[in-house]
């Protein structure tokens, strides 16, 4: 299996791993990506078995109402029953970094209401240690450059991301060779700097369940929580 067809495996998985949960009320989370791409056009095939979605991108939300899903906004829904979403890179505790498509701010704020998150990859995805991608943070403007600054003395290389805007009208910074340990206490340290909107790292909340796309079919992993 070639990388698209482990996305299109594992984003299949995902509808049949919900649809048990599903009654016709249920909204949905749906993430950004070429991952998350596929579990909707997956999705498609089950709309009539819930109510609608809350998407993270406006890109996602078009891919949506495309195949006729209902698509709300996150202000009108109080709970969702689950977020699925893919991830840049994942580590044995459901860690991840995200923000590759540069939409990790609102992928958290939707992550942050499911009950659920269920992160979909494939195996190329899986690293022992976070960082060897860069870690996006988004960044106000006015702050990009003191941002960068901050994170040359945290030790790592920030490139700007030109010609890029987040839905959320900000930009976006690509932090290259962090050395991310312990990613939970990263994420809150960058958290911190001043003018950064949100970073990449997915540790604070990680995963509740990973499903990895492999040539032999999809694993499951369930987070252990202490």
């Amino acid at each position: 299996m070639n990388q698209d067809q482990l996305k299109a495996q594992v984003g299949q998985h995902a509808v049949d791993y919900i649809d048990k949960l599903l009654d016709p009320d249920s909204i949905i989370g749906v993430g950004t990506g070429s991952t998350a791409n596929c579990f909707i056009d997956s999705l498609a095939g089950i709309k009539h078995k819930f109510d609608g979605t809350v998407a993270s991108s406006n890109a996602s939300a078009e891919r949506l109402v495309s195949h006729g899903i209902p698509v709300y906004e996150l202000n009108d829904v109080n709970e969702l029953l689950v977020y699925v979403d893919g991830a840049d890179e994942t580590n044995a505790d459901l860690e991840l970094i995200k923000g590759g498509g540069g939409a990790h701010t609102r992928e958290k704020i939707v992550a942050s209401v499911a009950r659920q998150f269920v992160c979909i990859v494939d195996s190329s995805k899986l690293v022992d240690t976070l960082g060897t991608f860069p870690l996006p943070l988004e960044v106000i403007p006015m702050a990009r450059s003191a941002v960068a600054r901050a994170m040359v003395s945290l030790g790592g290389k920030p490139v700007y991301r030109e010609n890029f805007l987040t839905d959320n009208g900000n930009q976006i910074l690509d932090v290259y060779d962090l050395s991310i340990d312990e990613p939970r206490g990263l994420e809150e340290r960058i958290n911190n700097i001043t003018g950064v909107v949100s970073n990449g790292l997915f540790a604070i909340k990680p995963a509740d369940v990973l499903l990895v796309g492999h040539a032999n079919g999809v694993d499951e992993k369930v987070a252990a929580r202490s």
